[in-house]
């Protein structure tokens, strides 16, 4: 395990230190901590040396207790110390959460000294401070190629019947995506609650829970924030006619699955999402009996036993439940992905080929494409005095920091974007100075990669190119002069979809041996439902807003998903992840290959399998299966004791007895491929299952990854029956020179028939170090 950290940390030296950067949900470029201790306490809890811990500990022997919620609960509680478990008011204070469903756990209010007297007891396993962790952060659906009257959505009904279940910061009860005209009533095995009222609840919006704490007040999730209010209706937003943000990007909106059943369970604040909570509203989601959770959310690398998301959503797979998470938004840099266990899907953030276009006019002619969700139609097409206000002074004025600005009085300012700032914010410095209008320049890191925000004044967001060449005009002259031409919503960009900056890459350094990100998604000014209108224009109930953020391609694909479930009810989570890796695109809509923020191809790291297709996924042909008991032996392989799987799995295991397989071994619908000894070949097994027509022939097809050569075989499969299986063994060999000319290859393994092509990645890693 550690030589392949070793291998991970190794890349991200070669191909460049890995940048953190963090999209906020306020749309600012500003860091948020990852797996940072949890923030905040009761003054009497830090002053006492208290602190959360979530325990896991081994489950009980069944003779002395069965495994209900009250013996649990009583299990849990015999490891507690014996100082305050006679006194049921002190134990409700100090106990936050008994877990059922996720985990053989629970979390507690105790101190350092608690725990240590805590270790020395049987069926003890560990404990871990809490933790909070960030959040990561309209025409979408028809980019994916969903149409109202066929296709997909008509035969999937939409997604009727599928419950999606959504951790974030609550939601808007109410608002227009959520009304439930069309929705039938939520299926019979629905056990949830509704902490809203009669009036805000309906067939659409049929859960509303807060985990805040271990606080069970029922107090109804209201969305302060904004951010699950805008991923539940990308999610699973019912239609909405004339939806629009500042009048730009005006059309329906819909979710992805708008007919499907939301359920909210509030885990987050404007500090960050509680570990404990977002274990507890997994536990009581799979109780309820959803078919979907979508987290928009995490908190960076970690073992996947260490891992709250981790351990949650395995739960949740073993009781058949898809689980989609955001893959964060500390892109550029490798290495940087959160949420990387082989049974999430992982999903990074793409462009879609709309732009709300804003362009910089100089005064020697030259124009420069930008973005700004604020259209300002009054804003004269005069050239102005032009100001990049850090020629002469420091960098804070250079990003146009908090009271920084002088003497920019009726002047178009240039900004550097980053330095923990946000981009709305910078230009309310510029207009708190007198400014007339922004242009903010991208950092070297965020390249091409522009968003469209709801800024206060004239603005644009333009390249980091651009930005150094109207640098160039400004130092060329003595009298440099801009203005801000806005031509509205733009539609048909070739170049989408592109990987966007923020967007983080892998590989993964949890499981190197297994890709992630497994797909990207729209992510970048993504228009949804919003608790408050951002132009303050309107009364109307119907307020959207566009926001960025990998918060936002994760509820795509969790829409996405319940599309498939509901199409193909019989599909295991594992399935349907399967159906949406092989069937990805590769190319944009030009025809050429996906491109990142530099406008070069976007490497594996980068896009996964690529980007995802809802119509080919619902009709992949083949697919790669797992079932929960197939990790087990996967997750010996990754040197985890005993004790550590059970965490995940809630079962007593025995690596000595399973038996351990590679990484690169699980039945993974890509590979990844490590090498550490170039004189041996290594080879692997994957099992497809027949999902197509009954009699049919598959034919392969190599991309090779670079200096590898594959062997394949059997190189023909041909199916008589459906669900019918097949297992092929892949064969790596490398060749004379492998690694030395690049740090990893990419490839791909694609069966195709005359109906189907069903493509698998392949990325290969050297550590030959030693």
């Amino acid at each position: 395990m550690e030589n392949k950290k070793f291998v991970a940390l190794q890349i991200m030296y070669l191909l460049g230190l890995s940048l953190i950067f963090c999209l906020s949900l306020a749309i600012t470029d500003g860091g948020m901590g990852i797996l940072n201790p949890k923030a905040e306490s009761e003054a009497e809890e830090e002053n006492s040396g208290m602190q959360t811990y979530i325990v896991w500990v081994k489950k009980p022997v069944r003779r002395l207790f069965s495994e209900s919620h009250e013996h649990l609960e009583s299990w849990y509680k015999s490891f507690l110390p014996k100082s305050f478990t006679n006194s049921k008011e002190v134990m409700d204070q100090r106990m936050v959460y008994a877990y059922h469903h996720v985990a053989t756990g629970f979390a507690a209010k105790l101190t350092a000294e608690e725990v240590k007297e805590m270790e020395t007891k049987d069926g003890f396993i560990s404990a871990h401070q809490d933790r909070i962790l960030p959040l990561h952060t309209t025409h979408s659906p028809n980019f994916l190629g969903l149409y109202q009257d066929l296709g997909l959505w008509k035969g999937s009904n939409y997604g009727e019947g599928i419950i999606i279940g959504v951790l974030d910061t609550g939601i808007t009860p109410g608002h227009p995506s959520f009304s439930d005209e069309g929705v039938g009533p939520p299926p019979a095995k629905w056990k949830g609650k509704c902490d809203f009222n009669g009036t805000f609840c309906n067939n659409k919006l049929i859960g509303a829970r807060s985990f805040q704490g271990g606080k069970t007040t029922g107090a109804p999730p209201v969305d302060l924030e904004g951010h699950g209010t805008h991923t539940s209706s990308t999610a699973g937003g019912n239609f909405v006619k004339g939806a629009n943000v500042f009048g730009m990007a005006k059309g329906t909106a819909s979710g992805m699955a708008p007919y499907a059943h939301l359920a909210m369970y509030q885990v987050c604040s404007e500090q960050g999402c509680s570990e404990s909570d977002i274990v507890a509203a997994m536990d009581t989601a799979i109780a309820d009996g959803v078919d979907v959770l979508s987290l928009s959310l995490g908190g960076g690398s970690a073992p996947f036993y260490a891992d709250g998301i981790a351990v949650g959503a395995f739960g949740a797979i073993q009781k058949g439940i898809f689980v989609s998470c955001s893959a964060g938004n500390e892109g550029p840099g490798y290495g940087s992905l959160s949420n990387e266990a082989p049974w999430i899907l992982t999903v990074g953030a793409s462009t879609i080929d709309r732009s709300i276009k804003a362009t910089a006019k100089l005064g020697n002619g030259q124009e420069y494409d930008g973005e700004s969700l604020f259209q300002d139609k009054n804003f004269s097409s005069n050239l102005l005095p032009l100001v990049y206000a850090g020629a002469y002074s420091n960098d804070s004025t250079a990003l146009c920091d908090v009271g920084t600005l002088n003497g920019v009085e009726g002047k178009v300012v240039l900004c550097e974007r980053g330095g923990g700032i946000g981009r709305i914010a910078k230009g309310e410095e510029v207009k708190r100075a007198g400014g007339a209008a922004m242009i903010l320049m991208n950092e070297d890191t965020d390249g091409y990669s522009t968003l469209a925000d709801a800024h206060v004044l004239p603005a644009t967001h333009v390249s980091y190119a651009a930005g150094l060449s109207i640098k160039a005009y400004i130092n060329s002259t003595s009298t440099p002069m801009a203005t801000i031409l806005f031509k509205g919503t733009v539609i048909g960009d070739q170049n989408a979809p592109a990987v966007t900056s923020f967007s983080s890459r892998g590989p993964s350094l949890a499981s190197t041996g297994i890709l992630k990100p497994d797909i990207i998604g729209p992510g970048v000014s993504i228009l949804a439902a919003w608790p408050v209108s951002v132009d303050n224009g309107t009364e109307s109930t119907a307020t959207f807003n566009m926001v960025s953020g990998t918060s936002m391609s994760c509820p795509h694909l969790s829409g996405i998903a319940a599309l498939l479930k509901s199409s193909h009810p019989d599909w295991s989570p594992a399935a349907i992840k399967s159906a949406i890796v092989t069937t990805a695109d590769i190319v944009n809509l030009g025809g050429k290959p996906i491109i990142d923020e530099t406008l070069a191809p976007a490497d594996i790291f980068a896009t996964g399998a690529g980007h995802v297709n809802p119509p080919k996924a619902d009709d992949p042909g083949l697919i790669y299966d797992t079932k929960p008991t197939d990790y087990i032996p996967y997750l010996c392989g990754l040197n985890y004791t005993d004790d550590q799987i059970q965490i995940i799995t809630q079962q007593t295991v025995k690596c000595s007895e399973v038996g351990v397989i590679p990484e690169a071994q699980l039945n993974y619908p890509s590979f990844s491929i490590i090498f550490q000894d170039l004189s041996q070949s290594q080879d692997y097994t994957r099992t497809v299952t027949n999902v197509g027509p009954a009699n049919s022939t598959y034919n392969l097809d190599l991309k090779l990854p670079g200096k590898i050569a594959m062997s394949v075989s059997p190189s023909q499969l041909k199916f008589t029956e459906v669900g019918q299986t097949i297992t092929y063994l892949a064969e790596f060999i490398p060749e004379d020179g492998a690694g030395k000319d690049a740090p990893f290859y990419q490839g791909y393994l694609r069966w195709f028939s005359d109906q189907h092509s069903v493509i698998s990645p392949i990325s290969v890693i050297f550590d030959t170090q030693q």
